[in-house]
């Protein structure tokens, strides 16, 4: 199957989430929430992105996670990293149950499209005093959501990303094998793993071209995660991405408010008396829906 038909058949039997003038998003990936050792990369984000969804709360967005929202390529226990992340999940949990919160699997969690992993895993979390709360039971991870434009002008559909890179979609198991067994110890070396398009730049440019290309040749609005790398798309290439939650210099994601798109991010600012604060930029300029119409 080439990736063109994988990236459709992830919206073969997608979640419809209404898009009109009051509709209000947060869209973050690739958190890989880990279990809080040294490859745990989230984990000195954690507080930005904490910073980020109580903000987003207060403000009645709707959270959507695209992918990779856990790191379950290289640690297996999913409940270590709900033990090491409470307030995470707490935070997710609150969002959900309040109807609020949607997903998608991505490469690195795509063990989550198993409803019985769900049923065994998302049940409860536990606190620091070790008792047990709701988190998402009953929730459903999908491989593609679409935005249905109210306007009838431009649907926006919503996976991973990782259907466009073959070694992270249909071979996913061999990549998995190789990160957990081979390249997670190399990479304490120093090494980057050569088949991850987060850090390797050919694959990065050759995932982002076939995922342009299949927005321009559905005319659809797509937004992906998977890359790492953040970006608003064009009227001639209609393609955005998320960016990450992993990176030194803070998380990005982007809002969806007014049937319009904006890319964002937070880090870590300072304030004249010295104290630091979760800060929040506009990266680019806010673009509508509209503007993307053909």
């Amino acid at each position: 199957m080439k990736a063109h038909e994988r990236i459709s058949q992830a919206f073969e039997h997608p979640l419809r989430l209404p898009l009109n003038d009051h509709s209000r998003y947060i869209l973050f990936s690739d958190c890989h929430r880990g279990c809080g050792n040294a490859g745990d990369n989230f984990m000195k984000n954690e507080f930005l992105y904490l910073a980020a969804l109580h903000h987003y709360f207060q403000k009645n967005f709707t959270y959507l996670e695209l992918g990779d929202g856990d790191e379950l390529w290289e640690n297996r226990s999913f409940r270590k990293i709900k033990d090491v992340h409470p307030q995470s999940f707490s935070t997710i949990a609150e969002y959900y149950q309040e109807g609020r919160m949607y997903a998608v699997y991505g490469n690195h969690d795509i063990v989550k499209r198993n409803p019985a992993y769900l049923r065994k895993n998302f049940r409860t979390w536990r606190c620091e005093q070790h008792r047990e709360h709701a988190l998402c039971p009953g929730i459903t991870f999908y491989s593609g959501i679409i935005l249905q434009d109210a306007h009838k002008k431009k649907d926006i559909c919503l996976t991973h990303g990782h259907q466009a890179d073959l070694l992270n979609s249909t071979l996913w198991p061999l990549s998995r094998f190789l990160v957990r067994y081979i390249w997670r110890p190399l990479e304490k070396l120093g090494i980057p793993d050569p088949t991850s398009a987060a850090k390797n730049n050919t694959r990065k440019e050759h995932s982002e071209k076939l995922l342009t290309d299949w927005a321009v040749k559905n005319n659809r609005l797509l937004i992906t995660g998977h890359t790492h790398r953040p970006m608003i798309g064009t009227k001639e290439a209609p393609y955005c991405n998320t960016g990450s939650c992993v990176h030194p210099a803070g998380i990005t994601g982007i809002e969806i408010q007014n049937r319009c798109i904006t890319l964002v991010k937070w880090s870590v600012g300072t304030r004249d008396d010295l104290s630091l604060y979760a800060m929040r930029e506009v990266l680019g300029e806010t673009i509508c829906i509209d503007e993307y119409d053909v």
